[in-house]
């Protein structure tokens, strides 16, 4: 049953791509199956063994003790604000972002991440088949998130075509940064975290491959990674620090102004209509969650949360699948976990095409002007690890 799901879930996404893709001659079907195969050996791996699941126990566990550490500094400057026993999500999930951001400039100012990046990328695009320069800059948004991504190959950007362009923002919509996987767990179980982080990186290549299909000579796929103009040790600590309190600050106010955004929206549709927004867009997006794998029975609610995630981002949907998580199969959870961690909502593509119209007013204008369609592919690279996670549950 579970592998039927899969086919559909599949079939749906290959279809939506197909339709849009702008030169359908071009699909490498070879590549995108061959993906799908490591995509579920993967996950087979991390889910139905005994070595996998320790893996996703110990990465999970990593993560935990790093929050713990953060929480250090966070009760030396905010130490009594919260009462014993109680939490809030500010002191608990975001600001151990400050610290999380050290960690990541630590590892690129002493080249561990560079080196990590570079390698993986070369693996990466061994078996995707795609160029040198989509296959690092998939792996890096996985470690640095976006914008800061963007910087690393800054001198490239004005030289990329199109196409290339739109599988590289694809990428940085997709993944998700590791500064945010210590906050993506207080909501969601590690281990599904982890295994979206990982899947993510094909699931968006594979998209790139269905929507935007292309050739690339070898002379032209080159990587030149910027580098930043090495700075004192301290000061980079310092800028890592304001890096990382910036993240915090526009997080907490996306949510306060999205939070009450959409409570105004269901106070309105409850006035109106006698039924919340939530379930009004739930019943939208119900076919794809069934498609997905999700029991009928709970595709509505599943709906809803991922529809929430598109319209507003991935930290709503969170908070508001934690309240009906416990109502939910296990299965559900899993699909809906793995669904919910990448950056593919309206918001993210501001962010996206404002970064590259600050490096190429040309590159920049071609994103905005097909943003639509950009966060079409991510939300479909969101949908195949969905899922490909529901195969195994």
């Amino acid at each position: 049953m579970n592998f039927i799901f899969f086919i559909t879930g599949i079939l749906l996404v290959f279809v939506i791509g197909f339709l849009v893709s702008n030169n359908r001659k071009q699909i490498k079907y070879k590549r995108i199956l061959i993906m799908l195969a490591v995509q579920l050996i993967l996950v087979f791996f991390m889910m139905n063994t005994s070595i996998g699941l320790t893996v996703l126990t110990k990465v999970g566990a990593f993560f935990e003790s790093l929050m713990k550490i953060a929480d250090a500094g966070i009760q030396f400057v905010f130490g009594g604000m919260v009462n014993e026993g109680a939490t809030t999500f500010f002191f608990v999930a975001l600001l151990p972002l400050v610290f999380m951001s050290v960690l990541i400039g630590i590892l690129n100012y002493i080249k561990v991440l560079p080196f990590i990046i570079k390698y993986i990328g070369l693996i990466l695009s061994k078996i995707t088949g795609m160029g040198r320069l989509e296959s690092y800059f998939a792996v890096s948004t996985a470690a640095l998130g976006q914008p800061e991504v963007f910087l690393t190959i800054i001198k490239q950007i004005p030289l990329l075509s199109q196409k290339r362009l739109y599988t590289i923002c694809t990428s940085a919509m997709s993944a998700v940064s590791m500064a945010m996987v210590g906050a993506y767990m207080t909501m969601l179980e590690p281990k599904y975290v982890v295994t979206a982080v990982v899947l993510n990186i094909f699931s968006a290549l594979i998209v790139a491959n269905i929507i935007n299909p292309y050739d690339i000579e070898e002379n032209d796929d080159l990587i030149q990674v910027e580098e930043n103009e090495r700075v004192p040790f301290f000061q980079m600590v310092g800028d890592s620090v304001m890096d990382g309190f910036k993240i915090v600050i526009v997080v907490a106010a996306m949510l306060l102004g999205f939070i009450s955004l959409m409570e105004l929206v269901n106070v309105i549709f409850l006035g109106v209509f006698d039924v919340s927004f939530q379930t009004v867009i739930g019943y939208i997006f119900a076919p794809i969650a069934f498609l997905m794998g999700i029991p009928w029975a709970e595709a509505v609610q599943a709906g809803g949360i991922m529809a929430t995630k598109l319209v507003t981002n991935e930290f709503v949907a969170m908070l508001s699948f934690g309240d009906i998580a416990n109502d939910l199969s296990d299965k559900t959870i899993a699909i809906v976990s793995v669904y919910l961690v990448s950056f593919a909502n309206f918001g993210t593509v501001g962010i996206v095409a404002g970064s590259i119209k600050s490096i190429s007013e040309k590159q920049g204008s071609y994103v905005a002007k097909y943003s639509l369609k950009l966060l079409l592919g991510a939300t479909l690279a969101s949908v195949i690890s969905g899922t490909i996670m529901g195969i195994v549950m």
